[in-house]
This record gives structure tokens, C-alpha cells and sequence, in this order.
């Protein structure tokens, strides 16, 4: 049978997005118990770090809970200037990165402009512009460079551009961009709008999987204002659900988004723990060096069983099928038994191929058996 996806497809228009299908709709279709249900489609961490636990021995939560959290965010703000290297008035927080993109392209992206996607790149940043009124350009990345964006092209388009979305490492195909291409990318931006007597686009880069590479184009806002950098907790921190994510810029540019920001829109909880995250960060490396060591085992005991498993820096991987059709079978078996993979509709640059989170050991192995199950 032809699978109906069950993640995030993209939209003809605002009104018909879709996220992907919860724990119970999947069980629901394949007639299987709700806790045998693994996500491989959402790029988490299978368990949170340790010292959550502590913190609720302490009741350090329960104690502010009828209580907002500081407006300003103060202690979160301080713990994320140290751990990243920015003023705090370089910084801004929101609920999570999708938050922060959303508050970047309110601030920057406007009503029938224009913001540009090298693609295949994350789902939302379609989606926040779209939701501005504004159309999304795509400029499709190079297949046969690693899926690397194409810099002329995308220095072409962002001539007319409110804003440019990069992800790096990218999401969905998990390896960062070639070193110096958005540097050199940011300074022919730059050069275009003075030659035209134009503001430059705002360039935007989600560093979602910034520390399983221990890199980062943070240092890059000293010479580009126009450069907004987005960090968050979910993906090394392993802190998904408490949906904490950063803008970091020069002063001067998170001084024209902040103006859009809620107040109290993370939790007490989150600060809390997001804060003790980032000042103790040994839990991140820990999580940061068992993904990486499991990514390299479950990628060879992937292409053991006949898979074609892309190179990857994050906690996911790319896996590439002969055809769409096979890329759809493979997908609809995984579901029979409870196992989530990301699935890319018709059409897509990726549609023949499945991406796959890193897991648990144990539950890499059913992936694996599973794999190894299906006819070559």
C-alpha cells in the first residue's frame, strides 16, 4: 500500500499544515500497543539528563509554580551569555527555536516579501513565512556535493530578500555546510545591499545540532549585524520537552526582534532547568559522546543490512532508498511494528529517502532487526 505520511508535509498553503502523528494515532492505524510506539522521526534524545532528578528531590520546582518566571529571564540569560560566549543583550529566549523563528520572521520578514530556503532544509522555516504573508523561495541545495547549498544562487535570491534561513549542521541532511560558505555567503550579502544602497537580508542560522560538532558560527555577528544565530536545549541537552531555544545576535538586531517577544512564554520549570543545563554542561557532553558513538553503530549495522546510510554529525541519519516507492515500503513496514521514521511526501528532493534518529541502544536494535528483516 501507498503510506499516507505521517510527519510534516509541506503545505500548499497556511491553512493545511500538518505535524507529525502522535503516539496513539500510530497505534491507532497499525493495530499496535501505544508502548511499543518508537519516534526515529523527531531527532530527540531517548531519555533526559540525570540531574532533573535531583532537581525535583530538592523541590526546586514545586516551590515557584504558582509563580511566573522572571520577565526578563535573568538567570537562564546569564547562564546562556556564559555558555556561549554573548553579552546579554545579545541574547534573546524563547519557547524553544521554533518560537524564536517565529518572533524572526515577525521582526524581519514582510507582509508579500520574500525569505529564502536552500532546500531540502527544516520544515518551519516555510511555515514561519508563509504565516507572514510572504513567499518562501527555494533554491534547491546540490545533491551530488553532500546536499551543500549553492552560494551564488542563494546570494542571487537574497538581493530581493527580507531573510535567508540556513540550518547548519541541516536538517534533513545532517551534515553542516562546507567551511567558510556562509561567511563568504554573508559577505556577498553584504556587498550587494551597499552596492544597491539596501538593507542586507537578515541572514538566519539554526545551530539546532551545533554541539555534536563543537562548532559554531557565533563569532561570525562581530562582523555581519545582519547575522542571527538560533541555539537550543532539545537536541544535545536533551531537554525537548521543556522548550527553551536562543536568539543570538548583535545587540542592535535582538533590539528589533524582542519588541515581538510574549512575556512568560517558557516556564518556571524550563528556566530552572535549562539553567542548570547550561551552567553544568558535563550531561550534554556525556549525551553528546554516546549519540555519536551509537550513530556510527547503528549506521554500520544499518548498511550491514543492505541500507544506504549517508554520512552524518548529528543524531540523525539519512538513509537513501533506490526509489520513492521503495523509500515508502520500507517506511510502512517500520510502522507495522511501531517504529516512527521521518518520511518525505511526493515530490520532495528526499522523497526516496527516510531520516533516522539516534536512539537507545535496545531500540536501535529493533530498527536494525527490523531492517535486516525487510527484502533487499
Amino acid at each position: 500500500m501507498t503510506q499516507t505520511p505521517v510527519t510534516f508535509a509541506s503545505p500548499l498553503q497556511p491553512a493545511s499544515y500538518s505535524w507529525e502523528a502522535t503516539d496513539e494515532e500510530v497505534a491507532a492505524r497499525y493495530g499496535i500497543d501505544v508502548s511499543k510506539i518508537v519516534r526515529f522521526d523527531l531527532n530527540t534524545s531517548p531519555q533526559p539528563p540525570d540531574f532533573l532528578a535531583d532537581l525535583l528531590a530538592a523541590g526546586r520546582f514545586e516551590a515557584r509554580l504558582s509563580e511566573y518566571p522572571p520577565s526578563d529571564y535573568r538567570r537562564l540569560v546569564e547562564a546562556a551569555s556564559a555558555a556561549y560566549g554573548a553579552g546579554a543583550d545579545e541574547i534573546l529566549v524563547g519557547a524553544g527555536a521554533d518560537e524564536i523563528l517565529d518572533l524572526i520572521g515577525k521582526a524581519f520578514i514582510s507582509s508579500g516579501g520574500t525569505a529564502v530556503i536552500p532546500t531540502p532544509s527544516y520544515a518551519m522555516f516555510r511555515v514561519v513565512t508563509e504565516q507572514r504573508g510572504a513567499r518562501a523561495v527555494a533554491v534547491p541545495r546540490i545533491a551530488d556535493r553532500a546536499w551543500a547549498f549553492d552560494g551564488d544562487a542563494l546570494r542571487e535570491a537574497a538581493s530581493t530578500a527580507d531573510v535567508v534561513w540556513l540550518c547548519s549542521p541541516n536538517n534533513p541532511t545532517a551534515l553542516a555546510e562546507p567551511s567558510g560558505a556562509i561567511e563568504t555567503l554573508l559577505s556577498g550579502i553584504t556587498a550587494d545591499a551597499q552596492v544597491d544602497g539596501s538593507r542586507p537580508a537578515v541572514v538566519v542560522v539554526d545551530e539546532a545540532y551545533a554541539e555534536f560538532t563543537g562548532t559554531s558560527l557565533l563569532p561570525l555577528r562581530a562582523r555581519h549585524p545582519n547575522l542571527v544565530v538560533v541555539r537550543t536545549a532539545s537536541k544535545a541537552y536533551a531537554l525537548a520537552g521543556l522548550r527553551v531555544g536562543f536568539a543570538i545576535a548583535r545587540p542592535e538586531t535582538i533590539a528589533r526582534i524582542a519588541p515581538y517577544r510574549p512575556p512568560g512564554s517558557v516556564s518556571t520549570i524550563s528556566v530552572t532547568a535549562v539553567t542548570r543545563a547550561l551552567e553544568e554542561p558535563a550531561a550534554m557532553r556525556r549525551n553528546v559522546e554516546r549519540v555519536a558513538a551509537e550513530r556510527e553503530r547503528l549506521s554500520r549495522d544499518l548498511g550491514d543490512a543492505g541500507w544506504q546510510v549517508l554520512p552524518s554529525v548529528t543524531n540523525f541519519l539519512l538513509v537513501r532508498f533506490d526509489d520513492p516507492g521503495r523509500a515508502s515500503a520500507a517506511a510502512d513496514a517500520l510502522l507495522r511494528v511501531g517504529l516512527v521514521p521521518r518520511t518525505f511526501p511526493d515530490g520532495h528532493p528526499l522523497a526516496a529517502y527516510l531520516r533516522l534518529t539516534v536512539r537507545s541502544a535496545a531500540e536501535n536494535d529493533r530498527l536494525v532487526a527490523a531492517a535486516a528483516s525487510l527484502p533487499a
